[in-house]
């Protein structure tokens, strides 16, 4: 499973870009991603890691998975890349989230955001839900960009 999304921000990549290559930042406005801890390192991580809970509700039932995440790419201001690095000797599916900033208009950027699966579990309803909250982010995503924007400016 593949999902793609992307958004035009006020920001330019350089400013854009901080606020998008820690996973700490997702949750403010990605209501998928319900909490974000930094992990322990490991020697075969290429960057820093996270444990990240995921979660949604389909129907009655609340669904969760916990992943841990290292940044496996890291080019300021135009890519970042986080993929799945689980390090217990079991085999897990992939999971791999790549955000591209290129410069748009005057001083903003396009953010497009990719994020892939490699399991078979939830299948096609695990896409619509994904639609659905990256459908949902969008507004929050420019409304957090916005103020941490305004905060920054106030510094």
């Amino acid at each position: 499973m593949q999902v793609t999304a992307s958004i035009e921000t006020p920001l330019e990549p350089s400013a854009l870009f901080p606020r998008i290559n820690k996973l700490e930042h997702y949750p403010p406005w990605l209501d998928i991603i319900q909490r974000v801890d930094a992990a322990e390192s490991h020697p075969d991580d290429e960057g820093p890691a996270w444990t990240v809970d995921l979660g949604t509700r389909v129907g009655p039932l609340q669904r969760s998975k916990r992943l841990r995440m290292v940044r496996t790419v890291c080019h300021d201001p135009v890519e970042v890349r986080f993929e799945r690095r689980e390090h217990d000797g079991r085999d897990h599916s992939p999971w791999v989230l790549s955000a591209n900033i290129d410069p748009w208009g005057p001083q903003g950027s396009c953010l497009a955001m990719e994020l892939s699966y490699g399991g078979s579990m939830f299948g096609p309803v695990l896409e619509r839900l994904l639609q659905r909250e990256i459908d949902a982010g969008r507004p929050r995503l420019l409304a957090w960009l916005t103020a941490e924007e305004d905060t920054d400016q106030r510094m």
